[in-house]
């Protein structure tokens, strides 16, 4: 099996390394490929660069891109010694692109990584020339799949002696497998899905302690806000929300017509209420936009950045 990062930028898989939003350093894989002015793209939950493989060859014709890893996916440092804070995504994307952009950088983010964009744009929005953003929990009332729900139940000392003990490493077979099907549910063509793609999703998972347990922490913050929204108390979700109408970044919303997580009202919602905003509904789409239809995807964002003069 080629090595992915090898096989798709000219210096492989880089590292640099950033203060996290506690303070610590943390270490951050990324490649880049293409010249020109930057294009960031900010993979999901439970998602790693591989996501966007898909679109990299077509826009870096024409851009500089730029994938990473966010802290605690892929290969990114895992650092499990400590618990997360709320937010703390939005101060990392800072700091990764203070460190790898001279310039504003085209954001290209998926699902909570739009969420994360969303919060950023608002935040620094002298970081962000051009924000694209594709199927965002932005208006999410519960975590949209059951096997979410139960790693947001469970307890932080079963999943590390998980990743101790090495399970999903010891039942790789198995693990892939399940992985396999659940990603398939969320494709509009199950069949686009292959060996190579299932080895290299579930590869972090398997081959690097800690990665359950990243995407563990990540969904208890993800119900405390949900929780915390339902109950009207203090929580980021609801701030990133009143704020919307802040953004002043030319702005393209994709959503899948038929994403069964997030409906594509939502992407309408989110349109109604940033001022330079363009909306994109792609038909036949599910929730894994940049997978099951990148090709409409890279074309629409190489269609917006020219009519934005990008």
């Amino acid at each position: 099996m080629k090595d992915w990062w090898q096989s798709n930028f000219p210096q492989g898989r880089q590292s640099l390394i950033i203060s996290d939003g506690d303070g610590y350093p943390v270490q951050i894989a990324y490649g880049e490929v293409g010249t020109g002015k930057p294009l960031v793209l900010l993979h999901g939950m439970g998602s790693w660069s591989y996501n966007w493989r898909n679109c990299i060859a077509p826009l870096s014709k024409y851009f500089r891109v730029i994938c990473f890893d966010a802290k605690g996916y892929g290969f990114s440092e895992k650092p499990g010694f400590r618990r997360e804070k709320n937010g703390h995504q939005v101060i990392e994307l800072e700091r990764i692109l203070q460190a790898l952009c001279v310039e504003p950088a085209v954001i290209i983010a998926e699902s909570l990584g739009g969420l994360v964009a969303l919060a950023l744009a608002q935040q620094k929005p002298e970081l962000i020339a051009r924000l694209i953003v594709i199927n965002v929990p932005i208006f999410a009332d519960r975590l949209p799949h059951w096997s979410m729900w139960i790693l947001s139940q469970t307890p932080r000392e079963l999943l590390q002696t998980v990743d101790d003990l090495r399970l999903s490493f010891l039942f790789a077979p198995l693990f892939r497998e399940v992985m396999a099907m659940e990603r398939r549910r969320v494709l509009f063509n199950p069949t686009i899905l292959t060996e190579e793609d299932v080895y290299w999703i579930t590869y972090p998972f398997i081959e690097f302690p800690g990665t359950i347990l990243k995407v563990a922490e990540d969904l208890q913050l993800a119900a405390a806000e949900i929780k915390n929204y339902e109950l009207n108390q203090p929580n980021m979700l609801s701030t990133i929300q009143n704020n919307l109408g802040a953004i002043q970044s030319p702005t393209l919303i994709m959503w899948g017509d038929k994403d069964s997580w997030f409906p594509a009202s939502h992407g309408e919602r989110l349109h109604k209420s940033i001022p330079l905003s363009h909306l994109k509904i792609i038909k036949d789409c599910y929730h894994d936009a940049s997978i099951g239809s990148s090709q409409v995807v890279s074309a629409a964002i190489l269609d917006f950045l020219e009519k934005t003069n990008f």
